[in-house]
C-alpha cells in the first residue's frame, strides 16, 4: 500500500468526511433500508434493492477512504525543497504547443480537485512534472495527445 502525503488540511477534511459517512451516511441507508423492509415482499421490492445496493456502495466508500487514511502522512510544507517539482509544490508551467500557463498544486489523490487546481501527483500531469527543476521540459502523454510543458516556477 502506498503512502498518501498530506497537507493538514487535506487530513482535517478527509477525517471529517469519513466519520460523516459512518455516522449520518450508514444512519440514512439504514433508515432507506427499514423504510423499504415495511413495504413488504423484499423478493419483489426495488426500494429495498436500491437501498441494499446504496449500503454497499457506502461500505466500499468508507473502506476505501479509510485505507487512504490509515496510509495518510502529514507535510509539513516549511520543511519541502522547491529547487524540484515534489508533492505539495505549487509548480508553475508552460503548455509549449499554445504557450498557455498554469499553476497547479501537486497533492495526493485523496486531495486533488481540478477546480482548486490541484492535481493528483498520480495524474499523468502531476506524474510527469515530478522531480524537474525550473527550465527542464516535461514531455507528457494526456488524453488529448502529447503535451511538452516548461516549467516556468516551483513554489510553496
Amino acid at each position: 500500500m502506498s503512502v498518501s502525503y498530506m497537507t493538514p488540511e487535506g487530513y482535517e477534511k478527509l477525517k471529517s468526511d469519513l466519520e460523516l459517512l459512518k455516522t449520518r451516511g450508514r444512519d440514512d441507508v439504514a433508515k432507506a433500508i427499514a423504510e423499504a423492509r415495511e413495504k413488504g415482499d423484499l423478493s419483489e421490492n426495488a426500494e429495498y434493492d436500491a437501498a441494499k445496493t446504496a449500503q454497499g456502495m457506502l461500505e466500499l466508500k468508507i473502506n476505501d477512504m479509510e485505507k487512504v487514511f490509515a496510509t495518510a502522512r502529514i507535510i509539513d510544507e516549511s520543511q519541502l525543497d522547491t529547487s524540484k517539482v515534489t508533492v505539495l509544490t505549487n509548480v508553475t508551467v508552460m503548455n509549449m504547443n499554445n504557450k498557455a500557463e498554469v499553476t497547479y498544486k501537486l497533492v495526493a489523490e485523496a486531495e486533488a480537485n481540478l477546480k482548486e487546481k490541484k492535481i493528483s501527483v498520480s495524474s499523468p500531469i502531476g506524474h510527469g512534472l515530478l522531480g524537474k527543476a525550473v527550465g527542464d521540459t516535461a514531455q507528457i502523454q494526456t488524453p488529448a495527445g502529447l503535451i511538452n510543458f516548461k516549467i516556468i516556477k516551483i513554489s510553496l
